[in-house]
């Protein structure tokens, strides 16, 4: 199953499952997704700055695009932050791509998972859904034997809804394994 098909799913499925659901008028009150953006921060940053680096590697390799480190706002002397310091990576897919990556979390990461039973439902309240990952190494593109440290990661999914059912409901026919 190619990119284009997923698309084409949402396109030619899921559209008219979402209509007849919540009896929308026209295929442009449908919610759509926007967006997926992948975020690591890397608190352990400020003792070595290869962890950024390494990082950054393997979400472009999760992702197929390139990923920019995010960097501190401002001095925070606890936590031995300077401003302007590297202490994250982030990725934020549109398009193909974005389908492309869904389509590879839904069929095959999130099945890697040990005893995995599901992703827990809860939104944000506007249609939106944020998936905690706590190991890298659920992707087939890391190379386990390279790991340093496992991380882990938040995938946001932002979506064009308006409630927290509709994204739910969208996000469960692109086929998210929700808990039950």
């Amino acid at each position: 199953m190619n990119t284009a098909s997923l698309k084409q799913d949402y396109q030619e499925r899921i559209v008219p499952i979402l209509m007849k659901e919540f009896g929308y008028s026209t295929v442009m009150q449908c919610p759509k997704l926007e967006k997926i953006v992948l975020n690591q921060g890397l608190g352990e940053a400020t003792a070595d700055k290869k962890i950024v680096d390494v990082a950054q590697q393997e979400m472009t390799l999760i992702s197929g695009q390139k990923a920019v480190a995010t960097v501190s706002k401002k001095d925070i002397a606890n936590f031995k932050v300077r401003k302007k310091m590297p202490i994250g990576v982030r990725v934020t897919l549109r398009g193909e791509r974005m389908y492309e990556f869904l389509e590879r979390l839904v069929r095959v990461a999130l099945p890697r998972i040990r005893d995995f039973r599901g992703i827990n439902n809860k939104m944000d309240g506007r249609g939106n859904y944020t998936l905690g990952i706590t190991e890298q190494i659920i992707f087939p593109e890391i190379n386990i034997d390279n790991i340093t440290k496992l991380l882990g990661m938040n995938i946001t999914f932002v979506t064009t809804a308006q409630t927290d059912v509709e994204g739910f409901a969208l996000l469960r026919e692109f086929g998210l394994p929700f808990k039950k």
